[in-house]
């Protein structure tokens, strides 16, 4: 990638939804440009999908939480493919340090939460998990 892909995956994060056109004219080049940049990231999988973000509030999910996991072992590979056919963990990021993974995590009710919380800490090779509730959002 060189800086006008950047500028380009850049512009999408900011708005997907915006215009070959559009996009072309914020980077200074030519509208056919744009249509085969984005086609090369495409293939080449640097753009593996688009999405739409809500505002917080917007969400059907009240209750959102971040899960630090430790995972036994050499059972990473194996928790990793349990946690993203889980349709309530929404997020997986591996780490450094004293967790392995963050996985956020999102549920309708205390009692599902509840339920989420313990078929996490069920999977085979998860050793230790620390949850914590996000409150609120103050930047997205």
């Amino acid at each position: 990638m060189d800086d006008t892909d950047r500028q380009l995956v850049s512009l999408l994060r900011d708005n997907a939804r915006l215009s070959v056109v559009e996009l072309a004219r914020k980077l200074r080049v030519a509208r056919a440009t744009v249509q085969n940049r984005i086609a090369r990231l495409e293939r080449e999988g640097t753009i593996v999908g688009y999405t739409v973000r809500l505002r917080p509030e917007g969400e059907q999910h009240g209750i959102r939480a971040m899960m630090s996991i430790a995972i036994d072992g050499h059972h990473g590979e194996a928790v990793l493919r349990a946690l993203r056919g889980h349709p309530q963990v929404v997020a997986l990021h591996t780490t450094n340090g004293r967790w392995d993974l963050l996985a956020e995590l999102r549920a309708d009710t205390l009692e599902s939460f509840d339920t989420l919380l313990n078929s996490v800490r069920a999977i085979e090779g998860i050793a230790n998990t620390e949850t914590s509730i996000l409150l609120s959002t103050h930047k997205i």
